[in-house]
């Protein structure tokens, strides 16, 4: 199996993302909402032909306001439609990098996981073969795999 992930990203660089990331969410801690699960599953979901309907309702609305109902308060449509549009376009630059975080994260682990066991197979055949030290080794990797229940062990 061909290594993806070759480059290894250096720590300063993931302290400053880090610190970035607590940055941008105290910025917009005091503008978030939290929901609840049956919350969410309540309310009118937006995706891009939404937008655009609420974006050309918003405008024809500000151009005809005498099709405004009294009990339509625009300036909450405002912020509404404001926000909306704005956190669209945060919301698809974060799903972006979450997309490559996620796929690098999984891509690094699976290699790493990959070289662990390369790793433990060899430790396992030198403690078999008696090579000084690889019993120790051996014997504290092989905790991630704990024999099965019901699985009967031979004695030797």
């Amino acid at each position: 199996m061909k290594n993806k992930h070759s480059r290894a990203i250096p720590a300063d660089i993931l302290e400053q993302a880090q610190a970035k990331i607590v940055e941008l969410t105290d910025l917009l801690k005091p503008y978030l909402v939290t929901l609840t699960t049956s919350e969410k599953r309540e309310l009118s979901k937006m995706g891009p032909k939404s937008l655009s309907f609420v974006e050309k309702s918003h405008g024809y609305a500000h151009q005809n306001p005498n099709l405004v109902p009294p009990y339509l308060e625009m300036g909450e449509f405002d912020i509404d439609f404001a926000d909306a549009r704005g956190f669209w376009t945060l919301y698809n630059r974060i799903r972006q990098l979450e997309e490559g975080v996620a796929d690098t994260q999984t891509t690094a682990g699976s290699e790493a996981y990959q070289s662990a066991l390369v790793f433990y197979n060899s430790a396992k055949l030198a403690a078999s073969q008696g090579i000084n030290g690889a019993k120790a080794v051996y014997e504290e990797l092989k905790k991630r795999f704990p024999q099965r229940k019901g699985k009967k062990v031979e004695a030797k």
